[in-house]
């Protein structure tokens, strides 16, 4: 199995550098194919792979992607979803992974001033985000990376982001008063007490939920969510093994159910249904279960799952699901390529849907690849660290 992880390593980064330059100002394309423009959100998750190459011109485009991104920021401090369109606005993720990239190129290149001017804009952009004005950050829906699921309010995916950035520049206090707010007790009855803080942790279970707001929410299972309250540490030790479980024989029982085909976990499970309170419309026409934001797997978003077993302390686990995430980025829809990295896949029979060739499925492989082969996950170690030393302080 080495000799094909190696060959899909070298595969994603042939990707990468041909998508390192597209046509619009010269930025990294989204994919091969089908998306020449430069998604923010997309490039930012992909500088976790990229930065780990050490390849000049990966480093190059990336560092061109950052300073567009700043030069378009908002007089507020927001970041455009797309990299070079100053106009383009309304994404709840953007800014916040902005910041988490900076933060992580910073590290990389040891430029610890690299768009000062803009992550202190950017910074106070998410401080007003939120509306409680306690640190967790509020969404509108269709806001972040899935344009078609409703999240309302306090979102675990884009808080997570955020808790990572805030570790990752210093931001300790921001980041300790983020994680009390995230971490109290989700209220799923009618009534909202005043007494009781909104929350993300669901009583009983150990993941977190999908969001949160007022007496409204969700409890449906976010994969991205959940690995990066793993992977940045917001989940404890002993909460990231019972996710982990947990999630382990979710999926079983899926696969069981002939719900999932694969050995890698939906991005969102279980499916929303017709019928279900939260299912729209329109997902009848993008959103089908076991589909796209509707529990399709993503490899962009197995890439941190494998991630997050490895901080979980589960190195056998991850190289495993490593493995899974290799037989499934080679599989292609269109394209005359021998590794797809396509965009997102089925659950119920594995097959490609989206793009081949996407930007973040193969800088995601490449992240997990590395944190498998050195039981390590970079850039996180130290958001972790940070976080159990506060940890640490608050029962002491």
């Amino acid at each position: 199995m080495k000799n094909e992880i190696d060959e899909a390593k070298a595969a994603a980064l042939e990707v990468l550098r041909h998508n390192a330059r597209g046509p619009y100002q010269g930025l990294p394309r989204t994919a091969g194919w089908g998306y020449p423009e430069p998604y923010t959100r997309d490039l930012m998750i992909a500088a976790l792979g990229m930065l780990g190459t050490g390849d000049e011109t990966l480093m190059s485009a990336l560092r061109a992607t950052l300073v567009v991104a700043a030069e378009n920021q908002s007089r507020l401090g927001h970041i455009p979803s797309l990299v070079h369109d100053a106009d383009d606005r309304g994404a709840s993720d953007t800014t916040p992974l902005f910041l988490m990239a900076v933060a992580m190129f910073r590290e990389t290149t040891g430029e610890t001033g690299f768009l000062e001017s803009a992550v202190v804009k950017a910074t106070r952009w998410m401080e007003y985000q939120s509306p409680a004005d306690d640190g967790i950050v509020a969404q509108l829906p269709t806001s972040d990376w899935r344009d078609e699921q409703w999240v309302l309010g306090y979102g675990l995916y884009v808080n997570a982001v955020a808790y990572t950035y805030m570790r990752l520049l210093g931001l300790d206090g921001q980041a300790d008063a983020l994680r009390k707010a995230m971490t109290s007790f989700t209220i799923t009855s009618g009534v909202q007490h005043k007494h009781v803080h909104e929350g993300l942790v669901i009583r009983h279970k150990p993941y977190y939920a999908l969001w949160s707001y007022k007496v409204l929410g969700s409890e449906r299972f976010d994969l991205l969510g959940n690995s990066l309250a793993i992977l940045s540490g917001i989940a404890a030790p002993s909460r990231a093994a019972a996710l982990v479980r947990w999630i382990e024989s979710e999926c079983d029982i899926l696969r069981g159910n002939g719900e999932l085909a694969v050995e890698l976990p939906p991005c969102l499970f279980p499916y929303l249904r017709p019928g279900d309170p939260d299912w729209h419309p329109r997902d009848a026409l993008f959103n089908q279960p076991g589909e796209y934001h509707n529990g399709g797997v993503w490899p962009f978003v197995c890439g941190f799952y494998v991630a997050a077993l490895v901080a979980a302390g589960r190195p056998k686990l991850a190289a495993r699901k490593l493995e899974a995430l290799t037989a499934l980025v080679r599989r292609r829809r269109t394209e005359p390529v021998e590794w797809g990295f396509n965009e997102w896949h089925r659950a119920r029979d594995g097959d490609p849907a989206g793009q081949d060739w996407q930007t973040w499925s193969a800088a995601m492989y490449l992240y997990a690849a590395r944190c498998v082969e050195e039981n390590r996950t970079p850039f996180f170690e130290a958001v972790r660290a940070r976080s159990k030393t506060e940890m640490n302080k608050e029962t002491t």
